[in-house]
């Protein structure tokens, strides 16, 4: 047997290793004993195609149905039904991204991802036909962030092959607008932008008409609105009365939902006040009615004369910006409270410490930082913008241990791809253009923290976690630091450097910060790994795509279920009701151990993960602690006590069921209407809230 016809209609080489392969992966998963069981099947399956094939070439099909026939034949009933099982799988997946378009994968991407790059980032003609494959796109992304090397002198052709295969072997990925727009007429390559908004109808509505070029190029936004003067303060050029904030903010909300962000994205924008501000509990309570504020994550900007008088149980000031005097006292910790039951209820405000961002911030001498990018990774000066890119640290394992070289080269790589995506960048605005270029920060993040952990058999609730988590990211930051050094020396510092906290230890530096962790959403999805440093939300659930409803399953529990022989469709079932396995009695004790999920987890485990990671990133670390829907007042005052004092930059919770409207609920599984987790298509594991952004990456 010398040929064989693939499904697309090709002729390719027979290669028999391959049918060796697929039957002795069908005996691992029923765990039959294999000796020379494996061997055995397949000689008889090459011998067959050679007496049934002598005059023609076989096709994929064929070659399958007799590996069936001849496992069926040896008396080996287990293991022939799961080859069956796997085959109508593989068989379901085809079809399906049959439906989506795609009718060729080279990446073998799973169908989640295949529909998220239909919809957000494969090229289409003007009828909104697909006209490029997932490779194409990689292709192309490779292609229009390496050119940039040419100005610098490097090798273009190298680094574009570089950069493809670390791309197309899902260890890593750049933000969805890198993805999207690479390449393209548009140029706009960059996920986070700040914009600065004045106290004056002129500022605040040319903020929202540059809201709307970035939100239409796919970005998403942050604002301050500390500097508007409060609900009833004096116009001196009418003599009126202003309406606030908030109202405001209802503008800016109204025209992020008109945009759509060029019908790819959804609208993302994060909206901070300071505690100080008179307007500070209509802003607190602003998310109190469900609908209003849906296109904002709003943060309350704490202070740290606030958190220590929340801590003294003393008064403090509220300053109208118009004046900067005080206009009343408020107590502390009465607002500190509600802060706590609107978040409680509503999952809105978080809290992002402005003078520890601003402490850390190492161009302190540009300006004050008074907002982030809408998931809270990057703090951001005004009209600043920065790009993200994600390790996929589920790809960086090898032999159970972490393939150490392998992060290194990978790290090295990818803050030299988000370097050249600065210069690649269109921007929107020439302000963003200049201060961008003057600072150069990039946002290199991790994603697959969770399933690495599973890989290396590490409970995500436990100090050996927290301890990897360090050592882990100390690396990634050391490495990061040493290549920006590198193309410091190489291609000249940011023109900030000179003033910046950089130059007390290096002559030279490429990039004013390099790294952050964000919420990975859609490239996630598409790396199929789990999503950012957040943990396993489900082990199992049922997912609706194009009204089908698909039962998913974290692959690595899936391998090692099969191998342990635990495996079946009816436990994967089980497990969907809750996601978790814990109550589960069938499954052995060390695997409970290991796979927990979101949910299984104690609050502070959460946030301990968050200041372990934060410890070792320049930017901030997003992350939800998401909690149960018995979580009490208790435990989300515990949280953003915790999170102050372990020194993080910001912090959101997240009750489940306080909204409506989530990405993933529990829903009926079958037609006997038996409970099950049921996740909208775009779910990726971090924020279950329909409100999320995807703006992270």
């Amino acid at each position: 047997m010398e040929k064989i016809r693939k499904r697309d209609g090709r002729i390719v080489a027979f290669d028999s290793a391959k049918i060796t392969l697929a039957i002795q992966k069908a005996i691992l998963a029923v765990r039959e004993k294999n000796g020379d069981l494996t061997s055995k099947i397949s000689c008889q399956v090459v011998e067959a195609l050679e007496d049934k094939f002598k005059d023609r070439i076989p096709g994929v099909e064929d070659v399958q149905d007799i590996v069936e026939e001849i496992i069926i034949r040896n008396g080996c009933a287990k293991v022939a039904k799961a080859y069956i099982l796997y085959r109508q799988k593989r068989t379901d997946v085809r079809e399906a991204k049959k439906l989506l378009g795609v009718e060729k994968d080279e990446l073998k991407l799973s169908i989640d991802a295949i529909r998220v790059l239909e919809r957000k980032s494969l090229l289409k003609d003007e009828k909104g036909n697909i006209i490029e494959t997932p490779a194409g796109m990689v292709k192309r992304v490779a292609k229009a962030v390496a050119s940039v090397d040419k100005r610098y002198g490097g090798d273009v052709k190298k680094t574009e092959e570089e950069f493809y295969r670390m791309m197309a072997g899902l260890e890593f990925l750049p933000n969805t607008p890198t993805l999207m727009n690479a390449g393209t007429d548009l140029g706009q390559l960059s996920s986070c932008f700040v914009l600065p908004v004045e106290d004056s109808l002129k500022s605040i509505f040319g903020a929202l008409t540059n809201m709307s070029l970035i939100h239409q190029s796919g970005g998403g936004t942050g604002f301050s609105f500390s500097k508007l003067r409060p609900r009833g303060d004096i116009v001196m050029s009418t003599k009126g009365v202003t309406s606030g904030p908030v109202s405001f903010m209802r503008i800016f909300d109204q025209a992020t939902e008109v945009i759509k962000q060029g019908g790819k994205r959804r609208g993302a924008n994060m909206g901070i006040l300071r505690v100080d501000h008179p307007d500070i509990i209509e802003f607190i309570i602003s998310k109190g009615n469900e609908g209003f504020l849906d296109n904002f994550n709003i943060s309350v900007g704490v202070t740290d004369e606030f958190m220590k008088a929340v801590e003294e149980d003393r008064e403090y000031n509220l300053i109208n910006p118009r004046t900067g005097k005080s206009t009343g006292k408020l107590k502390a910790r009465d607002v500190f409270d509600l802060i706590v039951i609107m978040s409680w209820r509503t999952g809105d405000p978080g809290m992002v410490f402005l003078d520890e961002i601003n402490r850390k911030h190492p161009i302190s001498h540009v300006g004050i930082i008074e907002s982030t990018n809408p998931c809270g990774e990057i703090p951001l000066l005004p009209y600043e913008s920065c790009n993200l890119g994600s390790i996929n640290l589920s790809k960086m394992v090898r032999d159970g241990e972490i393939d150490w070289e392998k992060l290194r080269k990978t790290t090295r790589l990818c803050v030299h791809f988000l370097d050249n995506v600065i210069d690649a960048n269109r921007y929107p605005l020439k302000e963003i253009d200049r201060i961008t270029k003057n600072n150069r920060k990039i946002g290199l993040c991790v994603m697959g923290f969770a399933e690495m952990c599973t890989i290396l058999a590490i409970p995500y609730d436990s100090e050996e976690a927290i301890k990897t988590a360090e050592k882990l990211m100390k690396f990634i930051r050391d490495e990061s630091v040493k290549k920006s050094v590198e193309l410091g020396e190489k291609r000249g510092s940011f023109p900030n450097f000179k003033s910046s906290m950089w130059a007390n230890d290096y002559k030279a530096m490429r990039n004013a910060t390099v790294n952050t962790v964000a919420p990975t959403g859609t490239i996630s999805i598409i790396a199929n790994t789990s999503s950012g440093i957040e943990p396993i939300f489900a082990l199992s659930f049922v997912r609706n795509v194009m009204g089908t409803q698909l039962l998913e399953v974290n692959p690595v529990f899936e391998k090692i279920a099969k191998e342990r022989g635990f495996y079946s469709t009816d436990l994967l079932i089980e497990i969907s009701k809750t996601g978790s396995i814990k109550n589960i009695p069938k499954i052995p004790e060390d695997i409970k151990r290991v796979f927990v999920t979101s949910l299984d987890i104690a609050p502070e485990w959460h946030v301990r993960m968050q200041a372990a990671f934060q410890k070792y990133v320049d930017n901030a670390v997003a992350k939800t602690v998401n909690l149960p829907a018995n979580a009490t007042l208790e435990d989300v005052r515990k949280i953003y006590v915790m999170a102050y004092k372990l020194k993080c930059k910001g912090i959101t919770v997240y009750r489940y069921g306080s909204k409506t409207k989530q990405v993933l609920v529990i829903a009926g599984l079958r037609k006997d209407k038996e409970e099950g987790i049921v996740a909208d298509s775009e779910f990726s594991g971090d924020c279950i809230t329909e409100e999320c952004p995807l703006g992270g990456v």
